[in-house]
């Protein structure tokens, strides 16, 4: 498959790197020639200087072609830009574009550019580090009501199917973490020992969900 990357920082170099390595055709557009240094010597693939949400320069990079492209410059107007040109104008489903504002990455999400808020993502993934369990999400919808957090579960409810965990918060599993492994559960599926449990939970709801899978399950459930 054609993949067209905007922008060759460090994280554009490293993309377009991986992509070629698992054997994908790449683009990579920069206004800066001298970016391309950063992609080595070994690089088989188009390096395009020019401004990434030019539609002249974008066909040079075979944007008619790409299932892909990811706009990741150093400016948010840039990228959201490249990213709406290659969906609206040459109808590439496939798109993402990075943004430094996190609020801003909020808008643009919602309009349907799927978006990376590299502070936010940063934060998030520092926070889930020092926090206890499920304080801070590990994913957050686009409209913010929706979180998917790992929620601590008593040793009580081992032995219980996950459908009464789900009865007793009103929440729902997204998957369960067993041995290591990553596992989509059924409806027979029971807690095991050991077992980390993400759950789908309304924002504002994360507390109260908490609060009743850290005790023993009622006699009802």
């Amino acid at each position: 498959m054609h993949f067209v990357i905007m922008g060759c920082g460090r994280v554009g170099a490293s993309l377009a790197r991986s992509l070629e390595r698992i054997g994908h055709d790449v683009a990579v557009v920069d206004q800066d020639p001298a970016a391309f240094r950063r992609l080595g010597s070994d690089f088989s693939g188009r390096r395009v200087a020019g401004v990434g949400f030019d539609r002249d320069t974008l066909v040079q990079a075979g944007v008619e072609q790409a299932y892909a492209l990811a706009a990741v410059s150093s400016g948010d107007n840039s990228n959201i830009l490249a990213a709406r040109v290659a969906r609206e104008t040459f109808g590439v489903e496939h798109v993402v574009a990075r943004i430094y504002d996190p609020d801003r990455a909020q808008v643009y999400q919602r309009l349907g550019i799927p978006t990376v808020a590299t502070v936010r993502w940063t934060a998030d993934q520092v926070l889930r580090r020092l926090l206890p369990q499920g304080q801070a999400p590990e994913m957050t919808d686009a409209s913010g009501r929706l979180v998917v957090a790992e929620i601590h579960v008593s040793p009580a409810w081992v032995g219980r199917r996950l459908t009464s965990l789900e009865e007793a918060t009103g929440s729902r599993v997204a998957y369960i973490t067993r041995l290591g492994e990553g596992m989509l559960p059924s409806p027979e599926t029971v807690h095991q020992e050991g077992d980390l449990v993400h759950l789908v939970i309304p924002r504002d709801r994360v507390h109260d969900v908490e609060r009743v899978l850290d005790a023993a399950p009622t006699e009802e459930i």
